[in-house]
């Protein structure tokens, strides 16, 4: 098990695990490009899993559906600073006798244990503050270093979201869309597979500010500016 390689490590990684031309290997769909076109690199047919909604990680019961006699590997990707449940892919991919290559690209920019400590702080006033958005959830037991803090944006989906983001911007508030497109429903990579929650946190998910430099004024504007609007935009 390989934990935390950038993506140029991962073809070699899944080409010395034994991967080779014709072998299912499961993925994310949520956020995880650079991983599926590895896995196409090293000759693998990527099979696109859901998410849990909560950590926006794999899902380990969607991988255990998905596991096939041609599945040779498990490359769930850690999001946002979330780990994912290595623990229950760990047996899962033992019981299987899968190989499990974990991506944690983003976890090699954690930074240093205070700039870890001071995003965890961050997170925890934005969360115990915002109202009407839904807050980051930690799996229990799982670690989060808050390199993006996600918020869901309840409501209609994708055209409210976009309304609250296009709104907060305006107020001078920075966030961004994390994951615009699946990855299966990307041309190059298309599958025609159903993954409610990947793309219910598609259409839903936003990123606020959250880095260590904040200040908790700037923390307080970017509360004040969403919970100004209520977590909801409906057409005029």
């Amino acid at each position: 098990m390989a934990l935390g390689q950038p993506v140029d490590g991962l073809q070699r990684d899944l080409t010395s695990a034994g991967v080779c031309a014709g072998d299912e290997v499961i993925v994310p769909s949520f956020g995880s490009v650079g991983v599926v076109e590895a896995v196409r690199l090293a000759g693998g047919v990527p099979v696109f899993v859901d998410i849990d909604p909560g950590s926006f990680c794999v899902d380990p019961a969607a991988v255990e559906a998905a596991v096939s006699p041609r599945t040779a590997a498990i490359v769930p990707v850690h999001q946002f600073g979330h780990r994912a449940d290595m623990a229950r892919l760990g047996e899962l991919a033992r019981r299987q006798g899968l190989f499990l290559i974990a991506y944690g690209g983003e976890v090699a920019r954690e930074g240093s244990a205070a700039e870890v400590a001071v995003r965890r702080a961050n997170a925890a006033f934005l969360t115990r503050r915002l109202n009407d958005v839904i807050t980051p959830m930690v799996r229990p037991g799982a670690e989060h270093a808050f390199l993006q803090y996600v918020v869901r944006v309840p409501g209609n989906g994708r055209p409210d979201r976009d309304a609250f983001a296009r709104t907060l911007c305006a107020r001078g508030v920075r966030c961004q869309v994390p994951v615009q497109t699946p990855v299966h429903r990307m041309p190059p990579f298309r599958r025609d597979v159903w993954l409610p929650e990947t793309e219910r946190a598609a259409d839903e998910c936003l990123a606020l500010p959250v880095e260590a430099g904040l200040t908790r004024r700037e923390l307080q504007r970017v509360v004040s500016a969403c919970n100004a609007l209520g977590g909801l935009l409906l057409p005029a």
